[in-house]
């Protein structure tokens, strides 16, 4: 679940800044994201916003917003897989503690326990700003458009994150987020059948989950040699030619970027800390403020 709270947070922010437009379901009068082809039978994590946000209005309500719900379980979930741990678990136990008060930073700090609690065990950790708003519109155009594809190039990446104002190396960075999570077998099923820049037996290994003409919804994990640890190894892998993602393997091609995934691949350290920083950069993304938009009482609805 963690890999899945940070892919809503990255969706999010990437279709006209970080709103919580991604919630919003389709009525009979609106058409929200949840429909675009990046987000269809992909997104998942829902019912984990639906269970805090819950939570959050019966203690101190109409002071967090889903937009800050995203940017916070975002953070925290890389701090949990950093270690292995289940976020939902400690999401459960902190946001059910019986402590009375409703201030504003007292709603804020109900989320910061979780953090306390898991900064204890180590792990990635960054300053999530807070203020979002949330917004009343949604753009189903805009997900189609913003949100980088599966099948881009090189160049199409750099281009894409370049339009949200991210260097060639915040773009490598922000990929090492595939060191967790899966993809379906539809993404991935003309890579590892009709490319070349692919190691052979990787290829081999995942076509019994991936038939050629069936199994589209098929999983397969983004990072083969620890799916559930927040590491480095997504770089290693690119190395080895097992990028499970043409656009993952992109990074490492022959191309201008060789050289960063290189330097991730033999210091951690380094790819944590750039990881940290771009995911602030990505939280700051065209936030909504002041009295713009709301603070949303169900997540999945305008008020």
């Amino acid at each position: 679940m963690g890999a899945s709270l940070l892919r809503l947070h990255f969706h999010d922010c990437f279709v006209n800044g970080c709103d919580a437009s991604v919630l919003l379901d389709d009525t009979s009068t609106f058409t929200g994201e949840k429909t675009a082809g990046p987000n269809n039978n992909s997104l998942r994590g829902f019912d984990v916003v639906d269970t805090i946000k819950s939570q959050l209005e019966n203690i101190c309500p109409g002071v967090v917003s889903c937009a800050d719900i995203l940017a916070i379980a975002a953070r925290d979930s890389v701090v949990a897989v950093r270690k292995s741990h289940n976020f939902t678990v400690f999401m459960n136990f902190n946001l059910n503690h019986n402590i009375i008060g409703k201030s504003k930073s007292y709603c804020f700090a109900v989320i910061f326990i979780i953090l306390f609690v898991l900064i204890q065990l180590g792990g990635t950790n960054w300053t999530v700003q807070l203020g979002r708003r949330d917004s009343i519109t949604a753009s189903l155009s805009a997900a189609n458009s913003n949100i980088p594809a599966p099948t881009l190039n090189l160049s199409g990446l750099l281009s894409n994150f370049s339009n949200k104002g991210f260097t060639a190396n915040e773009l490598v960075a922000l990929s090492g987020s595939h060191t967790i999570g899966q993809a379906r077998c539809t993404v991935f099923r003309t890579r590892i059948y009709n490319e070349t820049n692919i190691d052979s037996s990787f290829a081999t290994s995942l076509k019994s989950n991936c038939p050629s003409t069936s199994g589209d919804n098929n999983l397969a994990p983004l990072d083969l040699t620890s799916p559930t640890s927040f590491d480095n190894a997504y770089f290693n892998n690119l190395i080895s030619n097992k990028g499970l993602l043409h656009s993952d393997q992109q990074l490492f091609n022959g191309g201008s970027t060789d050289s960063q995934v290189n330097a991730y691949s033999s210091n951690s350290t380094s790819f944590l800390t750039d990881f940290a920083n771009a995911m602030v950069k990505m939280g700051n993304l065209s936030p909504l403020t002041g009295t713009s938009g709301q603070i949303r009482k169900n997540c999945r609805k305008t008020n």
